[in-house]
């Protein structure tokens, strides 16, 4: 039997999907509840970790200890960083890595690596799907920190360091734990605020299209796998 992870970081990324797969199983492992469906030959395990990187990383840690998943999808809203990329288009990670560390700690010291690759197979996956539904997709870097980036200013800083195409909490903490671990990964992010001055005022009107939308997308993508 295939397993696969989803990981969404606040319950209305979560909502939807737990609205199509009701009556899950659910077990709690390191504080978090797990919830489990069987459907044909593949066992779904979607969790919500909580916002920020260390919530994500544990609880990536938790669900590949237990239950071993083939692999593992991030599933949830980011912020916009490329001009050309818009509220409800999609960005599919091709690599993730954190903005608010010097990468100089992760590649010069354990794990020897600061910018975590996604899958291929997975990327072409979430791509088709999108495809499938009449969205908008880009493959692109995503990068994560510990703020909600809602400035200008900020987005600026971090465009000319690391030319992302979405901004969000936890996608490269999920992303270096499933490096370690081995562990095939993606992230499905859909651009709910253009991390700028309107940013917060964007994510409060769009959060629930975006997270409705990733939901769709990662439930038909389980459906393909």
């Amino acid at each position: 039997m295939k397993t696969i992870g989803i990981i969404g970081a606040m319950p209305s990324e979560l909502i939807d999907i737990r609205k199509a797969l009701p009556d899950s199983e659910i077990q709690k492992k390191a504080g978090f509840d797990y919830y489990i469906n069987t459907v044909g030959d593949t066992r779904i395990v979607h969790v919500c970790s909580g916002i920020a990187k260390v919530n994500a990383a544990v609880c990536t840690q938790a669900l590949i200890d237990t239950f071993q998943p083939d692999v593992i999808w991030n599933a949830g809203i980011a912020g916009g960083m490329n001009r050309n990329i818009h509220v409800c288009d999609v960005v599919v990670s091709s690599e993730v890595l954190p903005h608010d560390l010097d990468l100089h700690f992760l590649n010069d010291y354990p794990p020897y690596c600061g910018i975590f690759p996604a899958d291929k197979s997975l990327i072409d996956l979430a791509v088709r799907t999108c495809d499938e539904f009449g969205v908008k997709s880009f493959v692109g870097r995503i990068v994560s920190g510990e703020a909600f980036v809602t400035s200008n200013t900020v987005k600026a800083e971090i465009q000319q360091r690391l030319t992302p195409d979405a901004v969000d909490m936890e996608s490269a903490a999920v992303g270096q734990c499933a490096y370690r671990n081995q562990v095939p990964f993606v992230s499905i992010r859909c651009i709910s605020d253009n991390a700028d001055d309107e940013g917060a005022m964007s994510f409060d009107q769009f959060e629930k299209i975006a997270a409705k939308r990733v939901a769709d997308i990662v439930l038909r993508m389980a459906q393909t796998y």
